[in-house]
């Protein structure tokens, strides 16, 4: 393709949000997702939650699509029942993003799945997740790193063969790997960090938080997929 590819980055719904004299419902996007995306050679799109019968034409004029972070999916999408510490439901939120990822995935969109994006990319093709895990999340609000070991073969241990340090910060995580998906790398704890579906599709989910780091090397190949 010419040009700068377009990519849709899903994002919060928020009420009441404070800037300068207004405090008003918002649509909001952490920068580090669309300097990412700029920086990796794309053009961002924002991709408000908007009623799921729309995801399809919306996929249908992106070259590629982030699912980015942030609350949990609610455990019904899973058939379960919430722990007392899981989070309170994005029920639009929920709706809109599950539309999206299965239409990237009928069109054969490029699609990345950032923390909560992996989960529900995991969800959205059958999966399960565990509702907490410790030591992934050590202060609230601070982001931390840990390590995470590519498996050799897949298209995430061909972007990065070592063992690499990741800004990461979440409480749940991958438990019954939905669909045709294979985990392409894990935490020293055993946690999955990373999962894919194999060519020739292109769907890569990520746990941690590449918009919060200098690596480049997911989003690029997001890019380079389009």
């Amino acid at each position: 393709m010419s040009g700068r590819p377009l990519i849709g980055i899903s994002t919060y719904a928020e009420p009441g949000v404070r800037w300068g004299v207004w405090q008003l419902d918002a649509a909001l996007l952490p920068a580090g997702y669309p300097r990412l995306v700029q920086r990796a050679g794309g053009l961002a799109a924002m991709l408000p939650p908007d009623a799921p019968e729309h995801a399809a034409g919306a996929v249908a004029r992106l070259d590629g699509l982030v699912i980015a972070g942030g609350p949990d999916v609610e455990p019904v999408h899973y058939g379960a029942e919430p722990d007392p510490r899981t989070g309170p439901p994005a029920r639009a939120r929920d709706a809109w993003e599950l539309a999206l990822i299965a239409a990237a995935l009928e069109r054969g969109v490029p699609l990345l799945g950032v923390c909560r994006g992996m989960q529900l990319l995991n969800v959205a093709l059958g999966g399960t997740l565990f509702q907490h895990v410790d030591g992934h999340a050590e202060v609230p609000g601070v982001f931390g790193r840990h390590p995470v070991k590519p498996v050799p073969g897949t298209l995430y241990g061909g972007l990065a063969p070592e063992q690499t340090s990741v800004p990461t910060y979440h409480h749940q995580a991958v438990d019954r790997l939905g669909r045709g998906l294979i985990p392409s790398a894990y935490a020293e704890d055993g946690t999955v960090e990373a999962v894919e579906l194999p060519a020739p599709a292109w769907a890569l989910g990520v746990q941690w938080h590449p918009e919060m780091g200098d690596d480049l090397r997911v989003m690029r190949a997001l890019i380079n997929a389009t």
